[in-house]
């Protein structure tokens, strides 16, 4: 057989195909949704200690939380913002990219993670509950890019980090209309990655499994009525003997914002494969 022979990049070479697939994020500035609290801030922390300017986000309601991330986060070196605002209503989406902007001069990472997750089936979900769960946990996401990429072209350059759930492929009975809008963001994903390609500007979703926060310790304690050890009996189901941390899906959202050739990507983050049954 004949034809070209393969030659491995020299030293150099090899590094400058690492660096460029792996950049360093110091000085890159995110504005990360729903991050006073859960998943969100464990990816603005993460963020911030790779050097990125992080814009804390949260509802005014957990705006002392949002003081103590930003707090946190500077004690340590990193630079913080918070800002506050309901992302069901269009102008405080819109506000928020523009505030980023204002504030630190540009924008190279969206993560849209904020998300809402209320119960209801297909006989006890309300319009009102529905319209609410989709303004939050899709729309948002569409106006937030909407404006985001309106500075990340002047660049030629930017990512979109779209925090989606295992649910979107079914979901629990319960949560039909959350199924439903993360199943929607997910095709929303594929379909702005394709479109932005030609702009430099990707775009990638993580499908989060099961993953302890404050906000699913109340769900599962209080609302389902499951009592405080509700963990304990999770954890006999988990492979790996714990649950998801937002620190793991932080270290994802990590690799999608550095990795320079990657767009389009749905990460399924769970212990075992979606759609998988028990054995009997």
């Amino acid at each position: 057989m004949t034809g070209r022979r393969f030659s491995a990049p020299k030293e150099g070479e090899h590094a400058s195909v690492r660096d460029s697939k792996h950049r360093s994020l110091a000085g890159r500035v995110a504005l990360v949704t729903g991050s006073t609290r859960g998943i969100g801030a464990g990816i603005a922390r993460a963020f911030a200690e790779h050097g990125v300017c992080v814009v804390v986000h949260g509802l005014p309601k957990h705006s002392r939380e949002g003081k103590r991330m930003v707090a946190g986060i500077r004690s340590k070196g990193g630079e913080a913002r918070l800002v506050l605002g309901d992302l069901a209503r269009e102008a405080a989406c819109r506000r928020l990219v523009t505030q980023t902007l204002e504030h630190f001069g540009r924008l190279d990472i969206l993560v849209n993670n904020a998300g809402i997750f209320p119960r209801g089936d297909i006989e006890n979900t309300t319009v009102r509950l529905w319209d609410r769960i989709f303004a939050v946990n899709l729309r948002a996401p569409f106006i937030l890019a909407q404006e985001a990429v309106k500075a990340m072209k002047r660049r030629r350059s930017g990512c979109i980090i779209n925090i989606g759930s295992v649910n979107a492929y079914i979901g629990l009975r319960r949560l039909v209309a959350y199924a439903a809008s993360k199943g929607g963001l997910m095709t929303f994903s594929k379909n702005l990655a394709n479109s932005l390609t030609r702009y430099r500007i990707r775009v990638n979703l993580i499908n989060p499994g099961w993953v302890f926060t404050e906000g699913e310790d109340y769900v599962e304690s209080v609302e389902e009525g499951r009592g405080k050890g509700w963990a304990k009996e999770v954890l006999k189901t988990r492979p790996f003997g714990r649950m998801l941390a937002p620190e793991d899906i932080a270290r994802a959202a990590l690799f999608f914002a550095r990795n320079e050739l990657v767009s389009g990507a749905v990460l399924d983050y769970e212990q075992m494969p979606v759609g998988t049954l028990p054995e009997p």
